[in-house]
């Protein structure tokens, strides 16, 4: 590899990650993670994860695993902590969809009413253009009163075409959860369990734990440890696949985060100003947060989340994928109970930078 190239590729932020695979293969973690002795090897400075370390013990964190090439580069908390993962569960039931649509039990256009979703009130003529893609990418135009304030939703009366506006409200999601159900005759926890759990080989995962709420489109909340979580997102940086077996379908991944409504078409207007501070933006594709932002050539800052994408929930609950530093960021923060905190996006995104900046500027050979 030429020194030219190599500056190249430190210029897009990613030298100390190839650096490092020239030493050791990317991997799965198998009955438990490896991991790295020294960051140094990796390509990265123990004093600054230090640092990270001490700066997170100013926050809520419960628990956060950092991988590289499949190995914990980073872990603080307890992160065998099982809890509530919010709405991170939706990114996941977006995983889970692949091999339904590819095997075409799941036909994504269909419309909620062949779907046979059920009515909280009888759809709006309109409302009936709604399709099951639409649902993905929180775009189906429905706006029945849900658990949302008012103001987080447009009004009923048809006044937005399905598929043509964004707004992100938990409907749309349990929805596409109740149509899994019917339209493959499996509960979502059993598909959870046999589709992903098991041969990702979670470590902390209890059927029993999970649980829908109430009503004829519950919430489908799930309860998965942080370094669980961190294997999810390590399947979606290997494009669905483990050990060499495809567990999702070719190009899914690539599906679900194309970038189909920029930072500046979000709604609502909270979410807009949330997902543009500091210098991740984030977008959204289907049932996950895109990194949107003009890439600059040799733009070292930015460079990093080209390509980025993210589960997040409630709290703090967020599991990052960052393919330029073949990187997975699992974070969680208990948000149940007496014990209920939270860790805000713009103090996560400290960390995220944290451990950018804590990289190395190696020349390649």
């Amino acid at each position: 590899m030429t020194k030219t190239f190599g500056w190249a590729l430190c210029a897009l932020g990613v030298c100390a990650t190839l650096a490092y695979a020239q030493d050791a293969q990317p991997v799965v973690p198998g009955r438990d993670w490896e991991r790295i002795s020294k960051p140094e090897d990796a390509g990265y400075s123990s004093a600054k994860l230090d640092a990270l370390r001490v700066w997170m013990k100013t926050q809520a964190t419960k628990g956060m695993l950092v991988s590289v090439g499949g190995r914990v580069l980073f872990e603080y908390g307890d992160v065998k902590y099982v809890s509530k993962i919010a709405s991170t569960r939706k990114s996941i039931l977006g995983m889970l969809y692949g091999n339904y649509v590819a095997s075409g039990k799941i036909d994504l256009q269909k419309t909620v009413k062949e779907a046979g979703i059920p009515e909280m009130r009888p759809f709006l003529p309109i409302e009936e253009h709604a399709t099951l893609e639409m649902l993905l990418m929180a775009r189906s135009g429905i706006y029945f009163p849900y658990d949302e304030a008012p103001t987080d939703r447009p009004p009923r009366e048809g006044s937005q075409y399905p598929g043509t506006f964004f707004c992100y409200q938990n409907w749309d999601f349990d929805a596409a959860g109740v149509a899994f159900e019917k339209l493959t005759g499996r509960d979502i926890y059993d598909a959870l369990e046999t589709d992903l759990a098991h041969p990702l080989g979670m470590q902390d995962f209890d059927r029993s734990r999970q649980k829908k709420g109430p009503g004829p489109v519950p919430e489908y909340a799930m309860y998965i440890s942080t370094r669980d979580m961190a294997r999810l997102g390590l399947l979606m940086l290997r494009n669905g696949k483990w050990n060499d077996k495809a567990l999702m379908p070719e190009n899914w991944v690539k599906y679900l985060t194309t970038l189909t409504t920029h930072d500046a078409d979000l709604f609502p207007m909270s979410f807009r100003l949330l997902m543009v501070t500091g210098p991740a933006r984030w977008g959204y594709g289907a049932t996950w947060w895109v990194w949107d932002h003009p890439h600059y050539p040799g733009d070292v800052y930015l460079g990093p989340y080209e390509g980025a994408y993210s589960a997040f929930g409630t709290g703090g609950q967020y599991l990052t994928v960052l393919p330029n530093l073949d990187m997975v960021v699992s974070h969680k923060v208990e948000v149940e109970g007496p014990a209920a905190a939270d860790v805000s996006l713009p103090e996560y995104g400290t960390m995220l930078q944290m451990l950018i900046a804590s990289r190395l500027q190696r020349t390649l050979p």
